[in-house]
């Protein structure tokens, strides 16, 4: 039998509506994740000796995620249709720890975007200088659309073809816009959940001191 009644059962199956949905995001966020990973553009350009990891630490962080997102999704669906303060109270917690984590990773992804930046065209200026015509600066020049560097420019570059700093820039700019506005999300979503949780568990809770 139902422990709650009249607008907190609302409460109940608005949470396993919201848990769903939350497990939907972290299946989205797992694929944004393996796709930022796998993606054949990004991997022919750092998947290399050498090259700065950097980039792909901010990707593990969003893989896990929305790993746990998922899991946690999950779980909080068992907790909302069983009614179970030990599981909304286990998901109220988890919930708050991936928070922790996700503004912890946004502060480093926002601390650190220029770092990233400047690591990979780092990267590019000295491996161009030592061989300018090799397999990985013809994949960067292939991928980003562009030639040269801002201090040794292509001796004749094609219409529309900018220097390859700027290319850098511009690719994983949008790349880090990625991860960071559906990290903003999950983060919302996550606040709303932590406030259905801890309201139906209370209900819970009062249903049981009055029987």
């Amino acid at each position: 039998m139902s422990k709650v009644e009249g607008g907190m059962r609302c409460v109940k199956y608005l949470l396993f509506a919201f848990n769903f949905i939350f497990w939907l995001m972290g299946s989205f966020v797992l694929a944004v994740g393996l796709w930022l990973r796998f993606d054949p553009e990004t991997v022919s350009l750092l998947n290399v000796d050498k090259a700065p990891d950097t980039f792909f630490i901010g990707v593990y962080i969003l893989i896990g995620a929305g790993s746990m997102v998922m899991l946690v999704g999950f779980f909080g669906c068992c907790g909302a249709v069983r009614e179970s303060q030990c599981l909304l109270g286990s998901f109220f917690a988890c919930l708050l720890i991936i928070f922790g984590a996700e503004v912890a990773a946004g502060v480093f992804g926002f601390l650190n975007k220029d770092k990233i930046i400047k690591d990979v065209q780092t990267f590019y200026t000295t491996t161009y200088n030592e061989n300018n015509n090799s397999t990985l600066i013809l994949s960067y020049q292939k991928v980003l659309n562009c030639c040269g560097t801002i201090h040794s420019p292509c001796p004749d570059p094609a219409t529309n073809t900018k220097d390859c700093e700027t290319g850098i820039k511009e690719f994983f700019n949008s790349k880090l816009y990625i991860i960071g506005y559906v990290g903003i999300g999950i983060a919302g979503v996550m606040i709303i959940g932590m406030i259905f949780s801890m309201v139906l568990c209370c209900a819970i809770r009062n249903s049981r001191e009055v029987i």
